[in-house]
Parts: C-alpha cells; sequence; structure tokens
C-alpha cells in the first residue's frame, strides 16, 4: 500500500513529548522510565491511533504504547493526542522487527494487533506479524502470563495466525470468527477505525486471544 507523504510530519513528531526518541535506552528500565509500576500493554501497527487512545482514557492504570512505522500515519495520532494529553499514552516510531531491540524480557504484559497487513504473497509470510517469527520476538519480551489479542477481517490471514500460533507452542484462550455475534467476547470490545467501517460494510471480524501458558 502506498502511503500520502506528510510534509514535516517527522519533524512534528519527533518534538512531541508523547513521542519516545531512542527508546533503545529504555530497554529493562520501562517500569523506571514511566514510574509508577503500571502494566505496559502495547499495540504494534497502531494507525491513527483511535484503539489505543480509547483503551488509555478507560484504564487509567495501565500504560499503553503504540507502534507505529510510518511517520505519515503516526502525525494523525500525535496531533490527537496532544490535543488530549493522556498521561498514559506513548508512541515510537519504528519497525516492529526491531520490537526486542526496545522492550527486555517480561516488560509487556499485553501486545495487539488490529488488522494488520496481510502481506498476501507466500514470499512475504514472515512479515506477518503473526507469523512464527514474530510470536518468536513477542516471547521475548511478554510476561510470563502475557496476551496477545489479534483482531481481523481477512479469513485467510487469520486461519494462518491460528496455525502458527499452535506451531509455535502458544495457547489459544479465546477465539471466533464473527466477533459482534458473540456477546461475550464483544462486551468490552474496543473497535478500531477498520473495524467500524468493515463490519458496517458486513464483514466478520475474527478474533483470537493466545498466551505463551
Amino acid at each position: 500500500m502506498r502511503l500520502k507523504n506528510v510534509p514535516g510530519s517527522r519533524e512534528v513528531i519527533e518534538g512531541s513529548a508523547y513521542n519516545i526518541l531512542a527508546p533503545e535506552q529504555y530497554r529493562g528500565k520501562w517500569q523506571e522510565f514511566l514510574g509508577n509500576g503500571n502494566p505496559i500493554h502495547i499495540e504494534i501497527g497502531m494507525g491513527k491511533g483511535r484503539f489505543l487512545m480509547t483503551l488509555a482514557a478507560l484504564h487509567p492504570d495501565g500504560e499503553y504504547v503504540g507502534i507505529e512505522k510510518y511517520s505519515s500515519v503516526l502525525i494523525r495520532a500525535v496531533q490527537k493526542q496532544e490535543e488530549r494529553r493522556l498521561p498514559n499514552l506513548h508512541f515510537i516510531r519504528m519497525d516492529a522487527e526491531e520490537i526486542q531491540k526496545v522492550f527486555g524480557p517480561g516488560e509487556v504484559g499485553r501486545i495487539y494487533l488490529n488488522f494488520s497487513d496481510p502481506w498476501p504473497k507466500d514470499r512475504h509470510a514472515k512479515r506477518r506479524l503473526t507469523s512464527k517469527e514474530f510470536l518468536k520476538r513477542y516471547e521475548g519480551i511478554l510476561t510470563p502470563d502475557g496476551v496477545l489479542e489479534f483482531k481481523t477481517d481477512n479469513r485467510k490471514l487469520f486461519d494462518f495466525s491460528l496455525e502458527s500460533a499452535a506451531e509455535a507452542g502458544w495457547k489459544l484462550q479465546e477465539c471466533t470468527f464473527d466477533l459482534h455475534q458473540e456477546e461475550a467476547m464483544v462486551r468490552e470490545n474496543v473497535m478500531t477505525e477498520y473495524e467500524e467501517r468493515f463490519s458496517a460494510e458486513g464483514n466478520p471480524i475474527c478474533k483470537m486471544v493466545i498466551t505463551q501458558v
């Protein structure tokens, strides 16, 4: 997908107090940096930030870190956060492949993956955020009882993700192929912009919740 360049976006992001520069320096020291001992939840590929901002507002006792690779996308989240100023929400502009350089073992309690790029070609399977390669990276940063939540409207990607999780030895805690028809699972569901649009178009939303134990 070709993204439209937003002139000056990188400079605005780097100048925001909510953007964490050189995050590698906090590896193994995130609790010290954040200073409150609250569990850290991250969203990888956070887009414009609606999902994570909603969670941060609903759960002020949690710490939320949004990870996004593209400045032209992250700039929208930064602009919204500059208006809302949620104290428990920060951003990192980085490639998810570098996640273990930023977070140390046991520093993250929960990972959210929402409507990730499906990378449909087989030769690109390793780039999918639910591939065995990425699951291995997540194992290196999650707490022993850490949780990963994944939502998508792409059934092929979802089936691939279920297979990857099983092959990697993760435990399936919850699973649905039509989230909005599952009363128990949808009760506290926070929708993303994509989810709202796809649901309105009649596309079923798939969701899985997996853990290492």
